[in-house]
């Protein structure tokens, strides 16, 4: 994954792609294509409402609240975890939200009154944000899963390690794509 990082606050750093690589938002002026802003999808501090708003709906730890977005956004997005678990930092410090610690380490959120008011007082921006996530997951969602999109990244990566290992003899060629041809037939008659 490409990665843009931002060193100001809660602002967004990571790229949305397509099911196929394709980066979104990418050259696409400040605000892109269906809500991308050069290649974010939130503005900057957006992401603490989206957050706070999962965590009012049910407690949660940190990987599900990235999960829950990329859900959310059909796959096209998903948050890295070097801007989630600041920002539940943040949020814990603003007294919006506080951990339970399970299992001894991890943590699970849950929403405090004050965090509630926030939310409620900021009602028509986390509308929009949520209508903006809405509107990508409709635009892109009826693309594969998001396990699809894993495992095809998954082996892109795969291949540019083997690739970048050497060359190939002609044995490690014919087995890789052997292997590509196999899969690519299973998955067509899927």
């Amino acid at each position: 994954m490409h990665h843009r990082h931002d060193h100001h606050g809660c602002g967004e750093a990571r790229f949305a792609r397509s099911p196929f690589g394709r980066q979104f938002g990418a050259g696409m002026g400040r605000h892109g294509r269906h809500g991308l802003r050069g290649g974010r999808f939130f503005d900057r501090g957006d992401l603490r409402y989206v957050l706070l708003h999962l965590i009012t709906e049910r407690p949660r730890h940190g990987y599900e609240l990235i999960t829950a977005i990329e859900e959310q956004l059909g796959g096209m997005y998903s948050p890295s975890p070097g801007l989630v678990y600041p920002t539940l930092t943040m949020l814990e410090e603003l007294g919006y939200i506080e951990p339970e610690t399970l299992d001894g380490t991890k943590k699970r959120y849950g929403v405090t009154p004050e965090g509630r008011a926030f939310l409620d007082a900021n009602r028509p921006l986390v509308d929009s944000i949520l209508g903006r996530m809405a509107e990508l997951r409709q635009s892109y969602g009826g693309g594969p899963a998001p396990e699809i999109v894993r495992a095809m990244q998954n082996l892109r990566q795969a291949l540019a390690i083997r690739l970048g290992r050497g060359p190939l003899s002609t044995e490690q060629l014919r087995t890789i794509t052997a292997a590509l041809d196999r899969v690519a037939g299973e998955v067509e008659r899927s």
